[in-house]
């Protein structure tokens, strides 16, 4: 009945199932406050465009629900086993990429071809690939921490994979998304152990390819322009961050209460996804705010901690990855909407509107539990061998000194 890789066993279940609830509790928390922002920021163009208030909370609640049921899946399901999959998973991740331009299975909005439709549902492959990159490439580096200071045969093949994304990517256009993933990809690369000429080289590479990407396009280039003179541009590629700006300037420190949001009455674009920050921050001012990313920093700190105790190279790796690729979407989104980066499109983790974004999330939030549950296995493990050494070790002494003959006076 003694299993490894986070089943249940029968010793464990006579102590209790391990859970973090650290993690479960603020991923929870953060959850369930973004729900209410979504309601909050999105009720009036529910009821202008569908005659609906509640239109975008009910789809999100039913995403919540969905992904309830997938972490739970995911957290008791052994991450080992995803070695196994790992090339169904790039594979998958492939077509359904390339599926997005098919007739008929794709679907376009705003000019975008980032979604299909599966099952009544509109599904965004490239959250799916960001997860599936992760898996990948810590499984791929697990297994070439032997020769990972060499560059063709150690640091570069799993990139190959992960440049055929970034291309399948752009063909959307996805920018932002595409970003992203490089930029993990890195990450992941680098607590590999790949030497920092290797990663440098890349990186640089890298850079020229999306500072490429970002001029080649004249609705990009117009986002950069935008981004580094808004108020000069109000009326056209500055009007989302000046818009943003006011929200965060009225709501100040306390905000203006919840619900009683300015900007979300058609002045700020995208209010109830990419730019929810923006509407939490006018709402419930620097206070929402702080509550907000104080949950996103037990997430990713109990994440690193996660990955620094696991013991095998996969879950830490894994841990890792998801930890980036958490933090580089807050980065990105909360960088866009004060005005520190250009604007990309990318949605604010657990809180901005959008079912393949938080099933993805919460999907990788159950992954890290799983290893978190792994690692206090093994702990578990451990205590008791050093227990059983102990006891073996004190029977031993207590017997030699039974045996000692005790001198005659």
């Amino acid at each position: 009945m003694d299993r490894i890789g986070g089943e249940v066993s029968l010793d464990e279940s006579k102590k209790g199932i391990y859970i973090d609830w650290i993690l479960v509790t603020t991923v929870t928390l953060i959850v369930l406050f973004g729900l209410i922002m979504i309601y909050s920021a999105s009720f009036v163009q529910g009821y202008e465009k569908f005659d609906n208030i509640a239109y975008f909370f009910q789809r999100q609640l039913m995403w919540i629900i969905i992904s309830t049921v997938f972490f739970t899946f995911f957290m008791f399901f052994p991450y080992r086993h995803y070695r196994k999959l790992s090339f169904w998973i790039v594979f998958f991740s492939a077509v359904a990429l390339i599926l997005v331009k098919v007739p008929g299975v794709g679907h376009s909005v705003n000019g975008a071809e980032r979604w299909i439709v599966l099952f009544g549902f509109q599904i965004q492959p490239s959250e799916f690939v960001k997860l599936g990159s992760i898996i990948y490439l810590a499984y791929v580096y697990s297994r070439k921490q032997a020769f990972i200071d060499k560059f063709f045969s150690g640091v570069l093949p799993p990139l190959v994979v992960i440049i055929g994304f970034f291309l399948l990517i752009m063909m959307q256009p996805d920018l932002g998304t595409a970003t992203s993933i490089v930029i993990v990809a890195g990450l992941i690369a680098f607590c590999s152990g790949a030497k920092k000429i290797h990663l440098i080289s890349l990186g640089s590479l890298a850079a020229w390819a999306i500072y490429y990407y970002a001029q080649s396009e004249t609705y990009r280039l117009n986002r950069l322009i935008g981004y580094r003179t808004p108020f000069e541009l109000e009326a056209s590629e500055g009007l989302q961050l000046v818009q943003s700006y006011i929200a965060i300037a009225h709501g100040g420190l306390t905000g203006a209460g919840l619900g009683q949001s300015v900007q979300k009455l058609f002045y700020l674009p995208e209010a109830h996804t990419d730019f929810i920050l923006a509407i939490v921050s006018e709402e419930l001012g620097l206070l929402g705010l702080g509550f907000v990313f104080t949950c996103m920093f037990i997430i990713i700190i109990r994440g690193i901690i996660i990955g620094s105790r696991c013991k095998d190279a996969f879950g830490s790796l894994l841990a890792y990855g998801i930890v980036f690729q958490l933090s580089v979407q807050v980065f990105f989104n909360a960088g866009a909407v004060s005005g520190l980066l250009p604007i990309t499109g990318i949605p604010f983790p657990f809180i901005s509107y959008g079912g393949s974004s938080l099933l993805v999330t919460i999907i990788s939030m159950g992954i890290l539990v799983n290893v978190s549950r792994k690692n206090e296995r093994d702990s578990r493990e451990n205590r008791e061998e050093e227990v059983v050494v102990k006891d073996e070790v004190a029977a031993t002494k207590e017997s030699t000194g039974r045996g000692k003959l005790r001198p005659v006076r």
